[in-house]
């Protein structure tokens, strides 16, 4: 299915990834006479299947479990249970899979820049794919404003996904900022250096959205997933959706309608001991 990695290359363990498992979760069929081939199209390809199948969520912080970011306890999660997760284990899963298929891929730490001008700390990890010698952002675990296809990583590239717009714009010491175009302009998303980082630096990143005090995702529901035609973000008690167009709707989502709507809304799978958990430690709006 593609060149794939041995011994040291295998950064990201792709060497260890079930690969039909995963292609299979994210409904993806190889074309081109069964070969996965590392090259634009595939990209493309892999990560918008993937930003479709696999939503962005925190319920295992929010239930006080730890959150592993090795691949065989991304697969269980992911892959067979059909659960979501947050970047750092969306993009560790995708950089394995791209590692495997023979991509170069490297990791960015960048700092949120979503929720207004307060300077946070570099909690956000993406990957950059080279592709025929062109670097490319490719980000799953952004949320409900990531993009769904990678974007070129140049100075003012410009790019359109099923009505949504996203660009790059370069400032200072060569930090490179993803933006997104709103009905009322260009809205940053997140900042980065070109400096690698490694999956040490996602543990350490990891463990701070886990279970520091200040982290966003401690004591509330997260889940988002961004679409072709709506974006939706689910955010404690509050269901928020986008639209193409610009608007906004939002509605409170009650506490007796939290899994129902994690399931229909965002494709979250749910066993029944998560289902309990969550309706105890999510009582908003009852």
């Amino acid at each position: 299915m593609g060149p794939g990695v041995e011994g040291e290359s295998a950064l990201w363990s792709g060497e260890e990834l079930d690969l039909d498992a995963y292609l299979a979760r994210i409904g993806y069929v190889i074309e081109r006479d069964g070969v996965l081939a590392p090259d634009l199209r595939t990209l493309t390809a892999l990560h918008r299947a993937h930003i479709r199948a696999v939503p962005f969520e925190n319920l295992d912080v929010v239930l006080g479990r730890t959150v592993p970011l090795d691949l065989k306890s991304l697969q269980a999660k992911l892959v067979e249970r059909r659960r979501g997760g947050y970047c750092y284990e969306q993009n560790s899963l995708f950089a394995a899979v791209l590692e495997r298929i023979g991509f170069a891929v490297a990791a960015r730490g960048a700092r949120n820049r979503s929720r207004g001008t307060a300077l946070t700390p570099v909690t956000h990890a993406l990957l950059v794919v080279t592709v025929d010698g062109e670097q490319w952002l490719a980000d799953v675990g952004f949320g409900w404003q990531g993009p769904l296809e990678p974007v070129p990583l140049r100075d003012s590239a410009r790019v359109e996904q099923s009505g949504w717009t996203f660009g790059i714009a370069t400032e200072d010491e060569g930090i490179q900022v993803l933006r997104f175009l709103r009905p009322q302009g260009w809205a940053d998303l997140y900042a980065f250096s070109p400096q690698t980082i490694y999956p040490g630096d996602f543990a350490v990143m990891n463990h701070y959205s886990s279970s520091h005090p200040q982290s966003r995702f401690l004591g509330q529901v997260v889940a988002q997933r961004p679409g072709a035609q709506v974006r939706r973000a689910l955010v404690r008690e509050r269901l928020s959706t986008l639209r193409t167009d610009g608007v906004i709707e939002e509605r409170i989502v009650p506490a007796g309608e939290l899994i129902e709507t994690l399931e229909a809304e965002f494709g979250i799978a749910l066993d029944e001991e998560e289902r309990a958990d969550l309706g105890r430690v999510h009582p908003v709006g009852a």
